[in-house]
């Protein structure tokens, strides 16, 4: 998940700036022998640690610090879904999220919550849905997310020998399903393909992006597919972008991140949520 100028992302939102989609490259996937079949399926009946694990990390100077084991209520499971929070707690606290450059972040009076499925839930290719909504969108500094990341990154938490990779090498990939920047104003989202550039921290993340209209406020099934050589985006099953003969750079496996940032040190009027009913993968066969 990457920040975005809030000039560029107000040319964007503004319809200035169409992305180019390959339509010789269309096609169905209806059309390809075989049919989705789900290998992972996550309801949020209860948080389950076999599917997912809260993720500490200081990403894009982000302002929240993010806590574990749903610290100031900021990764509540309740009603069946998964509510992921901002919260302000008023003054003031430290924080133990670092860098990745060794960097440990400033005390913040905001706590946020973030979960990946990294070493749980990691699948090459397929299909990748959540069904989510946030409420309130375009508040100055929101910035909540879905997507996905390769399994060898580098970032904490290293848990294998293997975790070598930095962003956005390939092992180390990124895929943007719904990322939502206020600065573009409400009910829109990004969804796109980091282009590597092919050295460590060298990410095109404008060249493949889409911004997409969306009632933010009401549920929407958010997915991404990756097919052949094509990466397809849909919304509601209704496809909205295709990024073709890009496929390739992303052969590893890759895991999923839900998350609620805050970009920058703007105040907040209340307390932010994203909520999400499920998230599931599929593989076709």
């Amino acid at each position: 998940m990457k920040y975005i100028s809030p000039i560029i992302l107000a040319i964007l939102v503004s319809g200035c700036f169409q992305p180019v989609v390959d339509k010789s490259a269309e096609k169905e996937t209806s059309t390809m022998a075989g049919a989705w079949h789900v290998d992972f399926l996550d309801e949020f009946d209860t948080y389950n640690p076999e599917n997912w694990q809260d993720q500490m990390i200081w990403v894009n100077n982000e302002d929240q610090c993010y806590v574990p084991d749903n610290q100031h209520n900021t990764r509540e499971v309740s009603n069946g879904t998964i509510k992921l929070r901002v919260i302000d707690l008023g003054e003031k606290q430290p924080c133990d999220n670092m860098s990745k450059f060794g960097k440990k972040h400033p005390d913040t009076q905001y706590v946020a919550g973030r979960i990946a499925s990294k070493n749980r839930k990691e699948f090459v290719g397929g299909k990748w849905t959540a069904r989510l909504k946030v409420e309130n969108s375009g508040q100055a500094g929101m910035f909540p997310a879905w997507w996905l990341l390769g399994a060898l990154n580098n970032e904490a938490p290293v848990q294998e020998a293997d975790e070598t990779v930095c962003w956005p090498m390939t092992g180390s990939g990124e895929i943007d399903i719904f990322e939502h920047h206020s600065d573009g104003g409400p009910n829109h989202y990004a969804a796109r393909a980091i282009k590597s550039l092919g050295h460590c921290d060298g990410g095109d993340w404008q060249a493949l992006m889409l911004v997409q209209e969306s009632n933010l406020s009401e549920f929407h099934d958010y997915s991404v597919e990756l097919v052949g050589n094509d990466i397809i985006f849909r919304l509601d099953e209704v496809e909205v972008y295709r990024i073709s003969n890009e496929e390739e750079q992303f052969p590893e496996a890759l895991f999923a991140i839900l998350n609620f940032a805050k970009i920058n040190d703007s105040s907040m009027t209340q307390n932010w949520t994203m909520e999400v009913d499920w998230v599931k993968h599929e593989s076709w066969q």
